[in-house]
């Protein structure tokens, strides 16, 4: 391997940024760095997030979301929205969520706003 390799990047060291703490399993914005929280963590607590894979996220209530759909981290609700504007990007719906589901399931993947 190179020398300057450090670690895969699926999980990194995450600063809690939220004054009422993590659960594991929910999502974390720390500046442009989504990650979900591997386990439970007070605020400033330094954990792991998940970085990639495919997670059940809390969604915003009443919202259907078809499967292929970008999806965005509302932060200030902490919840999956499709709404771009003023939220952060985090990845692609798999699945179709109805307006009655609360989680839709999410692959964390940054992909370009359009085009290449």
């Amino acid at each position: 391997p190179m020398k300057n390799f450090i670690q895969p990047g699926d999980s990194l060291a995450m600063v809690v940024p939220y004054a009422a703490g993590v659960t594991a399993g929910q999502g974390m914005l720390v500046g442009a760095l989504f990650g979900v929280a591997a386990v439970d963590g007070a605020q400033n607590a330094v954990i792991e997030g998940a970085t990639e894979g495919v997670f059940d996220l809390t969604k915003q209530p009443s919202l259907a979301i078809t499967a292929g759909a970008r999806v965005f981290w509302d932060d200030t609700n902490r919840r999956i929205t499709t709404t771009a504007t003023g939220n952060y990007q985090v990845g692609i719906a798999v699945l179709a969520s109805a307006t009655s589901d609360t989680t839709v399931r999410v692959w964390l993947e940054r992909v370009p706003a359009s085009g290449a």
